[in-house]
């Protein structure tokens, strides 16, 4: 079955960087969109960026251009999340997930908790 898998989330202070990652298993994940979402306390869920399934074209929330990024290595079935100058609102707990939107299957998640 599907099992996504991750890891990175940690404390950071504002205007640190995380790098998230997923491990992924039990579907074709080279030909899988792959997504990250995040949900902060007492919000719905946010999608955040995507990949198509070779890694050929990303897409990041209009919100989040510039700071966030999104890559896998189809070989390690990994899907990354790189995370610059997080900011307070960036709190949230980090999922990956099949397919575009905030719909698809996702993992258990990563805590991410940006504080001085």
């Amino acid at each position: 079955q599907v099992q996504l898998v991750e890891s990175g989330g940690a404390l950071v202070q504002p205007g640190g960087s995380l790098r998230l990652s997923c491990v992924a298993s039990g579907f074709a994940f080279s030909r899988t969109v792959m997504s990250w979402v995040r949900q902060a306390p007492g919000k719905e869920f946010e999608w955040v960026a995507g990949s198509n399934g070779d890694g050929s074209s990303t897409k990041v929330v209009d919100s989040l251009r510039g700071r966030f990024s999104i890559s896998r290595d189809n070989a390690k079935n990994m899907v990354f999340l790189q995370m610059n100058d997080l900011k307070l609102e960036d709190t949230a707990t980090y999922h990956c997930a099949q397919y575009w939107g905030t719909g698809g299957p996702r993992g258990q998640g990563t805590q991410v908790t940006v504080s001085s």
